[in-house]
């Protein structure tokens, strides 16, 4: 397949998940890399071209934005724009062979979040009691590794925040989108400044991101969650599959 619709492909299909459920980087990061990107290169290129296709997410969702269950998204902007620069900045200090061994782990952790979070979330607070002191800690922790990687970060997101018994999907679908949005500012700025970006991917890639960002998140309102959640997983066990056949095999 040639380079471009590859990208064009890999950038629309991230924006849908990205603004239905989230997962997007596990498209467009492996795209770019079988379109020539070295890793590190194409996980900053890959933030980047996802960045304004959250922003058109949270338009889409302009009115679902609301507090919910004693949590203001707003207080968890500072924190979040925090973690995404000691993320970004750790990515930029990771040595190229590092971080190719590396990579397919934070896969993992991202396809294993996203497959089973809901349910540990759910099995954690019939056990305990959590303290909403620990939010903000939580959430740095968080954006510390989407500032790094952000496979599934927005997932992991809301399952920390259904640890605090928030169970307004849509008010926390619509903070993800924007939050993660936010915490990958500074880092766009860092890898932008870093010369980290291959720029032709990056339009290509983002142009598309930022069409079907919109479109998912105006048809992801209407869609049965189960099935787009079964989708993204299939997708993102295969591309973790593909990534640990590729660190094996050298």
């Amino acid at each position: 397949m040639s380079p471009f619709f590859l990208l064009v492909g890999a950038g629309l299909a991230a924006g849908v998940m990205n603004a239905v459920a989230g997962g997007g980087t596990f498209v467009t990061f492996p795209a770019l890399v079988f379109a020539g990107v070295p890793s590190v290169a194409a996980n900053a290129t890959s933030t980047v071209a996802l960045f304004p296709g959250a922003f058109a997410s949270a338009w889409a969702y302009r009115e679902d934005f609301r507090a919910f269950e004693g949590m203001a998204p707003r207080k968890l902007l500072p924190v979040s724009l925090a973690g995404g620069v000691v993320g970004a900045v750790l990515l930029l200090l990771t040595p190229q062979a590092t971080f190719d061994v590396v990579i397919p782990w934070l896969l993992l952790l991202g396809t294993l979040t996203f497959a089973f979070g809901g349910r540990a979330g759910a099995a954690l607070r019939r056990r305990f009691r959590i303290v909403p002191g620990v939010l903000a800690s939580a959430q740095f922790l968080l954006s510390v590794y989407g500032g790094y990687f952000g496979g599934a970060v927005g997932l992991m997101m809301m399952a920390v925040w259904s640890l605090f018994g928030v169970t307004d999907v849509r008010a926390m679908v619509a903070a993800k989108v924007l939050l993660v949005g936010s915490l990958n500012t500074v880092a766009v700025v860092l890898f932008i400044a870093a010369g980290k970006v291959f720029w032709p991917q990056a339009v290509i890639t983002g142009v598309a991101a930022i069409v079907g960002g919109y479109a998912g998140a105006r048809v992801g309102r209407r869609l049965a969650p189960g099935y787009v959640r079964l989708v993204i997983n299939i997708v993102n066990v295969a591309m973790t599959a593909v990534f640990f056949w590729r660190l094996f095999a050298r």
